[in-house]
């Protein structure tokens, strides 16, 4: 499979929001590949570029992670801090995506070092317009940081 640089990473594990998200890309026509894990622990090894994750052709280093909260095996807010204490990948931008309007939650992820926080909308138009606007400010307009 060849190189995919720009990947986005969603770390999700519903499947059905797996599947909306995907839909929500496609209809906003974003053409930034996506690379999907379904728990906390998959994450980790995913960025570590360990396991069933170490070729990086096949599973390169996102530009992205859309990070759920409530993951089975490590919650996002421990993929978040595991993240932001690797010298090589802290500073990887991080968006929480997720169904959680609780201000511990939203505290607790900006004081690990989230980028943003974003709760997922109900409505599938709503969430395609999110991604778009994910796609305008994090693909366009935002500079990235080197790793």
């Amino acid at each position: 499979m060849p190189s995919m640089p720009g990947a986005v990473l969603l770390v999700e594990d519903d499947p059905n929001d797996v599947l909306l998200i995907q839909r929500a890309f496609t209809k906003a026509n974003l053409q930034v590949p996506m690379q999907v894990v379904d728990n906390g622990e998959a994450a980790v090894l995913y960025l570590a570029g360990a396991g069933d994750y170490s070729d990086r052709d096949q599973h390169p280093l996102p530009i992205l992670i859309l990070l759920d909260l409530k993951l089975p095996c490590r919650s996002g807010h421990e993929v978040l801090a595991w993240l932001r204490q690797q010298p090589s990948l802290r500073r990887l931008p991080v968006v929480v995506l997720t169904s959680s309007q609780e201000m511990g939650d939203i505290n607790r992820a900006y004081d690990l070092g989230a980028n943003s926080y974003l709760v997922k909308p109900v409505a599938f138009n709503a969430l395609t317009e999110i991604v778009k606007t994910l796609d305008l400010y994090w693909m366009s307009l935002n500079q990235a940081p080197t790793l």
